[in-house]
């Protein structure tokens, strides 16, 4: 919908921005044979992976795949195994796809720039064709090729040589990125032509289908948020002797020491039986626990 074509777009820019500044405060070649293509393989990867992992972990589809396993395949029979299947490799695309976003601009960006890919492979180019260092072993050669990509440690004989070189790393390096953004577009573009194709509902019933799942999502989410604060509240009352927020509170309820110490403290999420849990250390005492002991009467005037 459009809702993800602009999440994605907002992402990608924010990749290029990051990726501007990433560069500008912290790549720095360090024009030495072995180290270069170690540092700028490291400066085009890393962050990419980074990315993919952080893109990942922000779907709430992922965690919803991953803690759903149980319940989702407890009752999987032989017949609908496939569909099973089906559905899984569907919403892994999915989740996929929205992740590559951001690794994928890093990528084409970064190959656009074509600084890391200069200092990457700069000592494997065969420089002999531009008649430079003609009379040198492999190794000498490899030591001046990986001086390329910083300027000043190159000596002046070399200086046409070198902008030579340079330009040469530069256009494959742009070329790469204009074809990953090119195989990205047509990627993206017949996936969806399939989906479209494959899909059992209308153009316009899809569309009503995409906007009953967003709707229904946001009032469940209302209706979560409104059901856990009540729920919360009633525990708070019998804490405390009152509701947050109310009005004329004619008493309210003094806890023991014994009571705070029982909800104070680091919990985990803990079963009471098969079908319910303890969310908090106050839930477990509200469960517990008779709301009786001492109460205080408040005046009715300040």
């Amino acid at each position: 919908g459009k809702e993800v074509v602009v999440a994605n777009a907002i992402i990608a820019i924010l990749t290029i921005g990051g990726q501007q500044l990433f560069s500008f405060f912290t790549f720095s070649c360090p024009c030495h044979v072995g180290q270069n293509l170690i540092y700028g393989l490291a400066f085009l990867g890393v962050p990419a992976l980074i990315l993919l992992i952080v893109g990942y972990a922000l779907n709430n589809q992922t965690w919803r795949l991953v803690m759903g396993k149980r319940s989702h395949f407890g009752r999987v029979t032989s017949s609908n195994w496939l569909l099973k299947c089906k559905l899984v490799c569907f919403v892994l695309c999915s989740i996929t796809g929205r992740a590559l976003v951001a690794p994928v601009t890093w990528l084409a960006v970064t190959l656009i720039n074509g600084s890391y890919y200069i200092c990457a492979v700069s000592e494997y180019v065969p420089v002999y064709y531009y008649g430079a260092a003609p009379n040198v072993s492999a190794s000498e050669r490899s030591r001046i090729l990986a001086t390329f990509p910083c300027s000043q440690l190159v000596p002046p004989e070399l200086t046409r040589a070198r902008d030579e070189v340079i330009l040469l790393l530069r256009y494959q390096s742009q070329v790469a990125g204009w074809l990953l953004i090119a195989v990205v577009v047509i990627t993206v573009f017949l996936s969806y032509c399939l989906a479209s194709c494959f899909s059992p509902l209308s153009f316009l019933h899809f569309r009503y289908w995409s906007s009953y799942v967003h709707n229904e999502q946001e009032l469940f989410d209302e209706a979560t948020d409104q059901h856990s604060r009540l729920y919360a509240m009633q525990n708070v009352r019998k804490f405390f002797g009152f509701f947050p927020g109310s009005e004329n509170v004619k008493e309210i309820r003094i806890p023991s020491l014994k009571e705070w110490q029982a909800i104070s403290g680091l919990a985990f999420l803990k079963r009471v039986d098969e079908e319910h849990y303890d969310y908090s250390l106050l839930h477990d005492w509200a469960l517990k626990e008779r709301a009786s002991g001492k109460y205080l009467r408040i005046d009715e005037d300040p």
